[in-house]
């Protein structure tokens, strides 16, 4: 072999090594930001916008649409704890449930979630905190009382998997007198697998329990699923996800599947 020949093939070869050790280095820093932001208690600065589209609500079997914004700040509070805030608030559209009552667009009640996190947990990741809800909802989609309990979280994360659970229970303790109180259960588990450039699949229904209705309506038990990714558009990074769950058990005039699109701005440090 010329020597010529010699250094054309290692010149190849270098190139080919260092596409690798790019296309490595890029994968390891798209699954680090995509296993971050489907931590819920992470110091990763986002925020979410989530759309559900809830089909077959009511006797009327109505379309409702409900645009989540759920902005999560995490502070330092010492070289050991970080205080995790997340809110919810929701723009709901609904269609008319009821005859007569038309149809209604507003904002529904608002949720802060905090949560007390060691800063260094090791390979089990927990939060310990509570959940306060507000009644700001327009006429139809408040509960008219303030609720608040406890909540709590955990997750692991080996390998490409991130896996865990948020439970809380909400307990009415002020408000309308004349409004239901609220008794409500919540208990959101998680499981993600990512993928290579970014991609990820994921499924995260949540449970629900109104424990004042009827034992025959109390239960909400979606099951389902669907993918995602993290990208950049420009220079922010965002996470995508489309997912869809059918709601195996359901009270009987409660939606029976919906579709969630998310996206999200995500804002590392």
């Amino acid at each position: 072999m010329k020597p010529s020949e010699q250094t054309k093939l290692l010149f190849v070869k270098l190139i080919l090594l260092c596409f690798m050790a790019f296309t490595i280095a890029a994968f390891a820093e798209d699954k680090d930001l995509a296993k971050q932001s489907q931590n819920p208690i992470s110091t990763l600065i986002s925020v979410p916008f989530e759309n559900i589209s809830s089909f077959n609500n009511g006797p009327n079997n109505v379309y409702v649409n409900t645009l989540l914004i759920k902005p999560v700040y995490p502070l330092k509070l010492t070289e050991n704890w970080n205080l995790i805030n997340r809110a919810i608030v929701p723009v709901i559209y609904q269609g008319e449930l009821v005859e007569g009552i038309g149809n209604k667009t507003g904002f529904g009640d608002i949720t802060y979630q905090g949560f007390f996190s060691p800063a260094k947990s090791g390979k089990f990741t927990w939060g310990v905190g509570g959940v306060v809800s507000f009644p700001t909802g327009a006429e139809r989609m408040t509960t008219d009382k303030w609720s608040t309990g406890p909540a709590l979280i955990g997750l692991t994360m080996p390998g490409n998997w991130v896996v865990g659970a948020l439970v809380f229970n909400l307990w009415s303790f002020s408000g309308d007198d004349d409004a239901a109180d609220v008794n409500q259960f919540s208990f959101q588990y998680f499981v993600n697998y990512n993928l290579p450039k970014g991609w990820y699949l994921s499924m995260s229904p949540t449970i629900t329990a109104n424990w004042e209705a009827d034992s025959d309506d109390r239960w909400t038990v979606p099951f389902g699923g669907g993918f995602g990714r993290v990208f950049k558009i420009g220079k922010q990074p965002v996470n995508a996800s489309l997912k869809a769950y059918y709601n195996v058990v359901h009270p009987d005039d409660a939606s029976n599947w919906n579709i969630s699109a998310q996206i999200t701005f995500l804002f590392p440090k």
